[in-house]
């Protein structure tokens, strides 16, 4: 089972236009604005979504939800492809909303089911660090891929069409999961019993106070980090067109070249780290004090990021961002692990799911407030174009790093 949970890992990442995401809407001719509102509907969607879809997985089969989840962002890739108006990429988004909300947590409580049939629950960080590396490896694989296609097709609608050929094969290889890890659901379901479930865990939610403080902790993090990670996209842009390498080639095959290089690094440095949370977790005690470490670079990371992105000092920006996809993949798997205490066996995704959902509720509120930013120092000439990102970022992770 760990070959097909860690396949799935690299399969869910042969995402050919994630690099390029960011890239591919300005393209398109829409506005860091545009855009953070485009990310705020499929936050909100998601947000719609989430948590009865976690109760699904839970009712009626993880499983089927996976496969549900892999089809909408099959239908989403599609529209992609052949969308030119913004109000087009709105359905497109829904979709992938769709495709996100079936899946996130559902997998995780795949995975914890497993270790429990196996009697190996309290290898649990470690395991899902392990599959989460392949991920990772994944994410790095599709960039070299990715690339290729950017040099060969040049055209960021191509990536969408490849894409789809993983995820048809990522429904395959659920179809092998063993019916086990569905966890103890129904034979049949009623409505009734449907949203009993559904409010029964949002109350367990509100209710626990350290459950609450780690959603809220979940939203800050990961809310923040969702927001801003793609902005990298832009600066390795304007970093390509600056360095004196790749001459020969045009503007956008070289930003191709130098977007893969750095995801390349990125990714293979992120699986590595998430690979070796758990290590962060015996050193420093808990898994506590490990999310407090990463809570500490964090700050400082964004500190840093403040004169570096008002001076356009690219370079070490890219450096720093680097940094800080390493603490996400480091705190990600320490931070599962720590919901994970609160849920029981029926209770895993939908328990993740609110977690999650959490999140894309911060990244709803953040994202359009990071674009408008963006534009507004664009537009009146403030500074480097993102600095004031990394203030957002620099206030949110200190506040959290002293509350702890």
């Amino acid at each position: 089972m760990l070959f097909r949970f860690s396949l799935y890992g690299f399969l869910k990442n042969q995402r050919y236009f994630e690099p390029f995401f960011i890239l591919f809407l300005l393209h398109k001719g829409l506005s860091f604005t545009q855009i953070g509102v485009l990310i705020a509907f499929r936050e909100f969607s998601i947000n719609l979504t989430e948590v009865p879809s976690g109760a699904f997985a839970d009712l009626y089969g993880r499983k089927f939800s996976m496969i549900l989840s892999f089809t909408a962002y099959l239908i989403s890739f599609f529209i992609f492809a052949i969308s030119s108006s913004y109000w087009q990429f709105f359905a497109a988004i829904f979709f992938f909303a769709i495709g996100d909300a079936f899946r996130t947590g559902t997998h995780k409580a795949l995975i914890f089911s497993w270790l429990r049939l196996q009697d190996r629950i309290s290898e649990k960080t470690k395991i899902y660090g392990y599959t989460r590396s392949w991920s990772k490896i994944g994410s790095a694989v599709s960039i070299v891929i990715a690339t290729l296609i950017m040099l060969l097709a040049k055209d960021y609608d191509d990536l969408f069409y490849y894409a789809a050929i993983p995820y048809i094969l990522g429904i395959i290889n659920f179809i092998t999961y063993p019916n086990s890890l569905d966890g103890e659901k129904k034979d049949e379901v009623a409505i009734h019993d449907f949203w009993k479930h559904f409010v029964t865990l949002i109350r367990k939610s509100v209710k626990i106070k350290a459950l609450r403080n780690l959603i809220l902790e979940s939203m800050s993090y990961e809310g923040l980090f969702a927001a801003a990670k793609d902005y990298i996209q832009p600066l390795l842009k304007s970093l390509a067109l600056t360095l004196p390498v790749f001459l020969a080639l045009e503007d956008k095959s070289r930003t191709a070249v130098v977007v893969g290089i750095v995801y390349v690094i990125l990714y293979i440095a992120s699986a590595y780290a998430s690979r070796n949370s758990h290590r962060i977790v015996k050193k420093f005690g808990s898994e506590e004090k490990g999310v407090k470490f990463v809570w500490r670079i964090t700050s400082a990371s964004y500190l840093l990021l403040v004169p570096l992105f008002y001076f356009e000092l690219y370079l070490p920006a890219v450096i720093l961002f680097i940094i800080l996809f390493l603490m996400q993949n480091l705190w990600r798997p320490m931070q599962v692990s720590r919901f994970d205490e609160f849920a029981t066996e029926q209770e895993g995704a939908t328990i993740l799911s609110i977690e999650s959902q959490s999140k894309s509720l911060a990244t709803m509120l953040i994202a359009p407030v990071l674009g408008l930013l963006v534009d507004l120092t664009i537009n009146f000439n403030l500074g480097g174009d993102y600095w004031l990102i990394a203030v957002i970022g620099l206030v949110i992770s200190a506040v959290f790093y002293f509350k702890k």
